[in-house]
C-alpha cells in the first residue's frame, strides 16, 4: 500500500494517436494517494483514452506512465490486480445473482472462499443491496445495477478506483445515493478517479479537477480555485420573449461581461444587483441570479460550440 500522499499515478508527456490524429497530446500530471480527481472535458477531449491508458486497456503511444509503481503497459497485468474499474456501461452477468456476480468476480483475483465470505457482506451493505443478495440482475433497477458495479470493482480491496461516467442516465435520487457511496470510500482513504459530464457531480465530489480539451490539459486545480481564478463571481441568466429587448436597453458597467447563447443571455461580474433590479420593469423575462460554478468555468475554457466526438 502506498503511504499517504505518495504518487499513485505518474504521467509524463503521455501521448496517443489514432489514424494519424493525436487524441492525447503530451499530458503531464500526478495523482496522489487519497485524492478524488475528476477528469473533465467535452466530447473528443481525450479523457476516455486517458482513462483507458491509465487502467492498462490502451498502451500509450509515447511518454511515460506508471500506476501504483507499475510501469504501463509492461506491468499492466500486475497493476490491474490492484485497481478497481467501473466502466461506463454495466457489464454484470445477467445469468447470476448479485452474490454470484461478486463471488465469480472475486475469483478472477484469486480470492479464497473464506476471504469472499468476509468481504461480500460488507460490499452488499456499502451498496445498500443486502436485501437483494439473491436477486438476479434482471430484477434490479438501473441504480441497483450501478451500485453493484461499484461494489464489484471493490471486491479486491483496490488501492485505486477508476469510474467512467458512473451516474449517466440515473435519476437524481440514485445519483445522490451513489455520491454518498463514493464520498464514504474517499473518506476511508481510497484514491478515486472519475470522468463525468455532470459538473455538479464533479464540483461536489472532487477535490481536484483536470480539465481537458483537444488532448491537452487546460486547467488542473480544485473546483473552488478554478471558479475563483477563471470566472467572475456572479452570474445572471436571463431568457424569455423580451430578454433581447431588455439586453438592448442596457449599458453595461465596467467589469461586466455578457454572452448570448441560444435564447439565453449570460451576464458575469462582481456585482450584478443593478441588472437584477432592472428586470422588474420587464414582463416576459425570466432570470436566475447565482454564484458562478464549475460549469461556467468549463464553458469559458472549452468554448460553447459543440465538439465532434
Amino acid at each position: 500500500m502506498n503511504s499517504p500522499g505518495s504518487p499513485v499515478v505518474i504521467a509524463r508527456q503521455l501521448t496517443k494517436s489514432f489514424e494519424g490524429k493525436r487524441v492525447v497530446d503530451g499530458l503531464r500530471f500526478d495523482i496522489r494517494q487519497g485524492e478524488f480527481v475528476g477528469i473533465l472535458g467535452p466530447n473528443g477531449a481525450g479523457k476516455t483514452t486517458t482513462l483507458r491508458m491509465l487502467v492498462g486497456n490502451t498502451p500509450p503511444g509515447a511518454g511515460e506512465l506508471s500506476v501504483l509503481g507499475f510501469v504501463i503497459p509492461a506491468e499492466g497485468r500486475a497493476m490491474r490486480a490492484r485497481i478497481g474499474v467501473v466502466p461506463q456501461q454495466d457489464n454484470l452477468d445477467i445469468d447470476f445473482t448479485v452474490v454470484e456476480n461478486l463471488r465469480i468476480y472475486g475469483g478472477y483475483f484469486g480470492l479464497s472462499e473464506k476471504a469472499l465470505k468476509a468481504r461480500i457482506p460488507k460490499l452488499l451493505d456499502l451498496a445498500a443491496l443486502t436485501d437483494k443478495a439473491h436477486a438476479r440482475i434482471g430484477q434490479l433497477s438501473g441504480g441497483m445495477k450501478r451500485r453493484l458495479s461499484i461494489a464489484r470493482a471493490l471486491i479486491n480491496q483496490p488501492e485505486l478506483l477508476v469510474l467512467d461516467e458512473p451516474t449517466t442516465g440515473l435519476d437524481p435520487q440514485v445519483r445522490h445515493n451513489i455520491w454518498s457511496m463514493l464520498r464514504q470510500l474517499q473518506n476511508e482513504g481510497l484514491t478515486i478517479v472519475l470522468t463525468t459530464h455532470y459538473m455538479e457531480e464533479a464540483e461536489r465530489l472532487c477535490g481536484r479537477i483536470i480539465l481537458m480539451d483537444r488532448g491537452r490539459i487546460l486547467a488542473d486545480s480544485s473546483p473552488q480555485a478554478l471558479i475563483r481564478d477563471h470566472i467572475e463571481p456572479h452570474v445572471l441568466e436571463v431568457h424569455g420573449v423580451n430578454a433581447e429587448s431588455w439586453r438592448s436597453s442596457l449599458t453595461l458597467a465596467g467589469g461586466q461581461r455578457c454572452e448570448c447563447i441560444g435564447e439565453s443571455i449570460f451576464h458575469y461580474g462582481d456585482d450584478l444587483e443593478a441588472l437584477v433590479r432592472s428586470l422588474d420593469a420587464w414582463d416576459g423575462v425570466h432570470y436566475v441570479y447565482r454564484r458562478a460554478n464549475l460549469e461556467d468555468v468549463f464553458l469559458k475554457l472549452t468554448g460553447r460550440d459543440l465538439h465532434d466526438a
